[in-house]
């Protein structure tokens, strides 16, 4: 029992410093991962909010084209001269345009 006690009193020092390390580590991924990622995603939740017909967009799977209609949970893209596919609206990612510029 005396050598529990010798070791709680060793440790009872060191317990503010882990505590401010683990608050600084949390810091550090909320300011460099975290904050990022969220921004990130809000972006792209405004982008697909303001689609517009005649838009030029990228899906998910890389593939470029013209959105020529849009529903309620989808979007129909033009690929090319004459072929249409319906894609959904969570995979379109970017403006092609803007991508285009950068």
């Amino acid at each position: 029992m005396n050598v529990l006690n010798v070791m709680l009193q060793a440790q009872g020092g060191a317990d503010y410093s882990f505590l401010i390390m683990m608050v600084a580590i949390f810091a550090i991924m909320y300011f460099f991962m975290i904050r990022p990622q969220n921004k990130k995603q809000k972006e792209i939740a405004n982008f697909r909010k303001n689609l517009e017909v005649g838009q030029s967009v990228i899906t998910a799977g890389g593939i470029y084209g013209k959105i020529k209609e849009i529903e309620d949970n989808a979007v129909i893209v033009e690929i090319a001269s004459g072929v249409k596919i319906k894609v959904d609206k969570n995979s379109i990612y970017a403006d092609a345009q803007a991508q285009a510029n950068k």
